[in-house]
């Protein structure tokens, strides 16, 4: 993968390319607030795009590209995400719809700038629904309003002992279920699968939204 340094109002991201060669559209990544764009469930998805023709951009967030592990702000996270998906959609995804997502933290992010991206669908690999309790206390409040917020075709996919819960199916939004909990590591064949057999769906539905 080709990698690049875009500037963000949060410092310089780092986007790792693959141009696939006439490409049908786009799949671009983040990753989870501790991981970076190595984890094997966004590789595994990324290979799915890839074998479907896809051009895939994994983004790596000014923190982590400067060798931080504490995420930024969520507004900085948003505003940082959404200059590198312009600047990619001026530059190297000019003219093809493109599908954004992300693992966790990622996933939240792609949710919350869905509309401002102009993203034709989301991806969210480990959606972390709900914060578990931590000693004793009460679960964090849900984020299920960030899933219900996107109106164009959402894949969930989520590990059935992900302690962080498992969203429900939406009408624009598909939840599929695989072995493993948040790490989705148990079984990336299942994860390859589900977004292998989901993005081809969504860029197709795009292109027809555009011919209406």
């Amino acid at each position: 993968m080709e990698a690049l340094e875009i500037e963000t109002p949060s410092g310089l991201a780092r986007a790792h390319l693959r141009i696939a060669e006439a490409p049908r559209g786009a799949l671009v990544l983040g990753h989870g607030a501790g991981g970076g764009v190595e984890a094997p469930d966004i590789v595994a998805a990324a290979e799915a795009a890839v074998e479907e023709r896809l051009s895939v951009a994994l983004i790596e967030q000014p923190y982590r590209a400067a060798g931080k592990r504490a995420p930024a702000a969520a507004s900085r996270l948003d505003a940082a995400w959404t200059a590198v998906i312009e600047t990619l959609l001026g530059r190297e995804l000019r003219h093809l719809p493109v599908v954004t997502g992300g693992r966790s933290l990622g996933a939240r992010v792609a949710c919350r700038t869905a509309t401002e991206t102009g993203a034709v669908a989301v991806l969210c690999l480990a959606f972390p629904l709900q914060p578990p309790p931590r000693k004793g206390n009460e679960p964090g409040p849900s984020r299920i309003d960030e899933l219900d917020a996107v109106e164009v075709p959402t894949l969930v996919v989520q590990g059935e002992s992900d302690r962080f819960g498992i969203p429900p199916p939406g009408p624009s939004r598909t939840v599929v279920r695989v072995p493993g909990d948040h790490g989705l590591k148990a079984d990336l064949d299942a994860v390859r699968a589900a977004v292998r057999g989901w993005l081809p769906v969504a860029i197709e539905a795009a292109r027809e939204r555009e011919k209406v």
